[in-house]
């Protein structure tokens, strides 16, 4: 039997509980969420539902790799079992007469399980624009459109987003093609939104699957790889303002059970299970400080990106690198990511290009040398006291003139700042990456000391997490005391010797949300206490929880 590669496997689709986690008892902890699903939307609808989609949360690398995705370098996700669960059904005839006066075909009528959340009703439209070579009498037709509006996102925003790439990429805008199908939806989930366990992309990739499943897409030629979904889930969460690397919708949907994900992009996307030690057990941690990624992007996520390719686009230029092409007399400028500077500098750009997957023993190496030498030394400005760039000594640095650079680095994008710290975000994407791959080969290695495994695990989570808050300066206040918390764990008399907690770190985008720990799997529940009780600034009942690494989105369908 052939298998397929982890990103080009299909979407499974399950009709059992246990077979979709792949336990009787997990399933049976769960059964009670999806009952109520399907009993609510019965008693909404009138009918049951016909799919529910599933996606899970995510939390990252269980060690190192935040904020290194967009920058195209390898990271180390693994799904967790809270999830959000999309229960779907196409409208009848009979349930759409009432809306057909007023509502095209793609009607979406929305539900959520929270009562806080109101019904939401929605329908596509096709846009047309007068294109610039078509006379003004023809009419050109451009893509489905679904209004969103980024400075107030609600929870139908996330769902909406996830329609957009199924409206676009499944169905033409042609007024004689196949339309989409009347749906209603009945969403429910119990990722905590700004937590770091990527509530957002789970809820865009359940939404995504719910729509593919609703308007049949799954039972044709057409139906997406879970590399594919990636890539629709990553435009799709751009929708909602979030310029996502990748990280999240890949743990999200190509996740297997008992394994971490390394995820590369370099040459293409491409996942590698990797079973992590068997003691090894994860718990999550809420500090409870919310933090929406989306709405404050401006100054925090999305300003770090422009960071990371700022810093790219200075090294190359101080490099002399040649990331350009020529268009006829003029150089066609164009976004740069650090791992192609990296790739250039070192000279495996070609072979990258055509390999199948990236040499991450040449990538170490690399990485090595980059953070031994002083190459970095040149994104730092020339005035002693600060390690961050005006925009316009940024501008100067790049080799770019003014304009230029505003429209390639700074059009598509909103952020506000008044310097650019772009010598300490790119060593903490270079550091990181290089903890990524420390991480992958502790995990490979043979040998049966198990213990020194985990304490080697346990300090590059503890690195990283020093990194995220100094270079990165992607913690919070509030999340630094968790972390201490966690590893005051390591102090405490548990019976069996001190306590076995080998690091703790930020987890997600990070400005708040969670931390994850590495704990023995014989001192969890004691773990778990010590952190509830020592973190006195809120209750934390319900929100700490081991977890470890679980199936990716799926679609479940529904049978009498």
């Amino acid at each position: 039997m052939t298998v397929l590669p982890a990103a080009d496997a299909p979407i499974p689709v399950f009709t059992t509980l246990q077979e979709l986690y792949g336990s009787l008892m997990i399933a049976a902890k769960h059964a009670g969420r999806w009952n109520e699903l399907v009993t609510e939307f019965e008693a909404k609808f009138g009918r049951k539902p016909t799919y529910i989609a599933r996606a899970p949360g995510r939390v990252n690398s269980r060690n190192a790799g935040e904020h290194i995705d967009y920058a195209h370098f390898g990271v180390f996700p693994a799904a967790i079992e809270h999830d959000i669960l999309i229960a779907c059904a196409p409208r009848s005839a009979s349930t759409t007469a009432a809306y057909s006066d007023h509502h095209p075909p793609g009607l979406v009528v929305a539900e959520n399980l929270q009562t806080r959340y109101t019904r939401q009703v929605f329908t596509p439209t096709r846009r047309h624009a007068l294109g610039d070579d078509v006379p003004p009498d023809a009419v050109h037709v451009t893509p489905w459109h679904l209004d969103i509006d980024k400075s107030e996102l609600r929870w139908e925003s996330y769902v909406k987003a996830g329609y957009y790439g199924v409206l676009n990429h499944f169905f033409s805008p042609s007024s004689t093609s196949p339309v989409p199908v009347p749906v209603d939806i009945l969403v429910t989930g119990n990722v905590p939104p700004g937590s770091g366990l990527s509530s957002s992309a789970a809820m865009v990739v359940s939404s995504t699957l719910a729509f593919l499943a609703a308007n049949g897409i799954f039972n044709g030629e057409n139906a997406p790889t879970k590399g594919e979904l990636v890539n629709i889930a990553m435009e799709n969460e751009r929708r909602v303002g979030v310029n996502s690397g990748g990280m999240d919708q890949s743990a999200s949907v190509i996740a297997l059970p008992g394994s971490a994900l390394y995820v590369s992009f370099v040459p293409s996307l491409h996942a590698e299970p990797i079973v992590l030690p068997r003691n090894a057990v994860f718990v999550c941690a809420n500090s409870l400080v919310v933090s929406n990624k989306a709405e404050s992007a401006k100054h925090q996520y999305n300003l770090r990106v422009v960071e990371t390719l700022g810093a790219a686009r200075v090294l190359s230029n101080h490099l002399s690198l040649q990331v350009d092409s020529a268009d006829g007399e003029n150089t066609k400028r164009r976004l740069v990511t650090l791992r192609e500077v990296l790739a250039r500098k070192s000279g495996f750009i070609e072979t990258s290009k055509i390999a199948q997957r990236e040499d991450l023993v040449q990538l170490r190496k690399v990485l090595e040398d980059v953070l031994e030498g002083n190459v970095l030394d040149c994104l730092l400005p020339k005035v002693e006291g600060r390690t961050g760039v005006t925009p316009e000594e940024m501008i100067r640095m790049s080799g770019m003139d003014e304009a230029e650079f505003r429209e390639v680095y700074l059009s598509w994008v909103d952020v506000e700042t008044t310097h650019f710290e772009l010598y300490l975000r790119a060593k903490h994407v270079f550091e990181e990456a290089l903890r990524v791959l420390q991480f992958r080969e502790v995990c490979l290695g043979g040998g049966d000391n198990e213990e020194s495994k985990l304490q080697t695990l346990g300090n590059l989570m503890n690195n990283s997490h020093e990194s995220c808050n100094k270079q990165f300066d992607c913690s919070h206040p509030k999340v630094n005391d968790l972390v201490q918390v966690a590893r005051s764990f390591g102090e405490l008399e548990t019976g069996r010797g001190k306590g076995r907690v080998y690091g703790s770190r930020v987890t997600g985008a990070g400005w708040g949300g969670c931390i994850v720990s590495l704990v023995h799997r014989e001192d969890v529940e004691a773990f778990i206490v010590h952190v509830k009780k020592g973190y006195a600034v809120e209750d934390l009942t319900g929100w700490v929880f081991a977890t470890e690494p679980g199936m990716g989105a799926c679609v479940f369908k529904c049978t009498d």
